[in-house]
């Protein structure tokens, strides 16, 4: 998956954004089993294991496709985007070199556990089932938003405000299942169509032939700023958290990269990279260890 340069157009963002349409790249789900904090005071760096210390680099993969979480930055082939600068910010505070590798999605899990990468930052969710073979340090906690036409000439506040009017959702998506279960209470049914993926359905937008969509938050907020014709809903629906992923066997970078992600929450660095994106509106208050539900 890859991020090209903006074109100026929706059908172009939709070749860029790449079926942006689930929470997170994401299955949810729950329970936690996060261990002990680190003793208070403790420094980032001291927790580090020692061979990663006498490497002194820190390899993290991300899987480029999800703007403006990780993509290109036009024109290049430098990673950007939230969890870009968030390892490099993390990488600083450990007092490491950043090796930022791009990957294809389904081989992140595999290659950290293989021992080819140390960590994996790619709005990656916190879920069960991952957690069964790698641990999360949780940074980020997001879900599904309404969106409409700038301007929102509907009215829309909440989603019992979407009964009776023409929604689109994309398929498979945790939006439409969010769409669906409240269509289920409504006196007057939505008139639900199904795009293939986010870009797509907003194009329904465009047309008139929805007067609204449930987007995952970061992808609604870049569409906001790239497009400049959608108004977003405040409230998140269906959230969850999303992590860093880091092997099991692996608990001393795990409590370093949860000290040294708190240590950026507290001094300002986490939200003002988040907020450089428009996404302020997940950021956690606290650095977590597998805290999924």
């Amino acid at each position: 998956m890859a991020m090209r340069r903006r074109a100026g157009s929706l059908a172009a963002l939709a070749l860029a954004v790449l079926l942006t349409v689930s929470c997170g790249r994401s299955d949810q789900g729950g329970g936690s089993t996060a261990p002990d904090e680190p003793a208070v005071g403790a420094q980032a760096a001291d927790l580090l294991p020692a061979d990663l210390r006498r490497k002194g680099v820190l390899r993290v993969a991300t899987a480029v496709g999800y703007p403006p979480m990780e993509m290109y930055r036009p024109g290049t082939t430098e990673l950007t985007g939230v969890d870009p600068d968030l390892a490099r910010a993390v990488a600083d505070r450990l007092g490491l070199r950043l090796e930022l590798t791009n990957s294809a999605f389904d081989g992140l899990i595999p290659g950290l556990k293989s021992g080819r990468f140390d960590l994996v930052m790619s709005s990656m969710t916190d879920s069960p089932e991952r957690r069964r073979a790698v641990d999360f340090v949780d940074y980020f906690r997001t879900g599904g938003v309404v969106m409409t036409e700038k301007g929102n000439p509907e009215g829309i506040k909440t989603l019992a405000d979407l009964c009776g009017k023409a929604v689109v959702l994309a398929k498979g998506s945790s939006n439409l299942d969010i769409g669906q279960k409240q269509n289920a209470r409504c006196a007057e049914r939505m008139r639900i169509s199904q795009s293939e993926d986010a870009p797509t359905g907003l194009l329904q937008l465009d047309s008139g032939r929805a007067v609204a969509t449930i987007v995952d938050y970061p992808v609604a907020m870049m569409f906001v700023k790239e497009k400049g014709s959608y108004e977003v809903l405040p409230k998140q629906y269906g959230t969850a958290p999303w992590g860093i992923a880091v092997a099991k066997d692996n608990s001393g970078l795990r409590d370093a990269v949860r000290q040294a992600l708190q240590g950026l929450i507290e001094d300002g660095g986490y939200r003002r990279i988040l907020d450089s994106y428009g996404v302020g509106g997940s950021a956690v208050a606290r650095a977590t260890v597998n805290d999924g539900q």
